[in-house]
């Protein structure tokens, strides 16, 4: 599924079935992040992927590499469709995630696909040197982080969809998956580095993700509708 991503950031299941009833019985692409799962937990991803819907874990798994494993081939189970870790965490803790995945599946299954967090969308030029101690700007952390992911076997990145074009031209066959999304006129809340689900087409954007533009609206499925007609465009 290449729909639009809608991030479920709500803080309860009924918040997320009150939010749902608002689309009928459409098959969504969804992502399900630690606010939501650390309240719910497996629960919730077993009823949302009875109803037919794509899911993205988000937890963005950072630890020792066996601990990544132990956890990845639990989330296996799931059967989600996506999954995420923070390549800050290294080549090693990459490889072992996806060895966790690979060992948790269930015979016949599919691996979800394996991401790794290069940058958050809030990091800003200054917060990056100031804050994190990192010399170099965020085109190039972005890359280094994009090219140690590709060299761990994983099939993308998460990033901001302005980094996209670079990342494509260095790395082939590499998704990137990209939040920071806002429709024109919204707010930019605690983001730094967003785009409009057009210009994310445009830059290359294997996938969108989109939250408060569309959890936050009076009309949420008219404001999903916003989203998916500047993507498909």
């Amino acid at each position: 599924m290449n729909a639009p991503i809608i991030a479920l950031d709500l803080p309860s299941m009924r918040s997320v079935e009150t939010f749902l009833t608002r689309f009928g019985k459409q098959k969504l692409a969804l992502k399900v992040g630690m606010q939501l799962f650390y309240k719910e937990g497996p629960p919730i991803i077993e009823k949302l992927k009875l109803a037919g819907h794509w899911i993205f874990l988000d937890l963005k798994l950072h630890d020792i590499p066996n601990t990544v494993k132990e956890a990845m081939k639990s989330l296996a189970a799931l059967e989600v469709d996506m999954v995420n870790v923070h390549a800050a965490g290294g080549k090693r803790m990459m490889e072992a995630a996806l060895e966790g995945l690979e060992a948790g599946l269930a015979r016949g299954m599919t691996r979800p696909l394996c991401i790794a967090v290069t940058q958050l969308t809030s990091t800003s030029e200054n917060m990056l040197k100031e804050e994190l101690l990192i010399d170099e700007g965020i085109e190039q952390t972005v890359l280094h982080y994009a090219k140690l992911t590709n060299e761990s076997g994983l099939d993308g990145i998460v990033c901001s969809s302005l980094e996209t074009p670079f990342i494509k031209e260095n790395i082939h066959d590499f998704i990137t998956v990209t939040p920071g999304i806002r429709l024109t006129g919204d707010e930019r809340d605690d983001q730094t580095r967003i785009v409009t689900p057009e210009k994310a087409k445009q830059l290359g954007s294997d996938y969108i993700v989109v939250g408060r533009s569309v959890t936050k609206s009076k009309n949420p499925l008219e404001a999903y509708e916003r989203v998916e007609l500047e993507w498909k465009k």
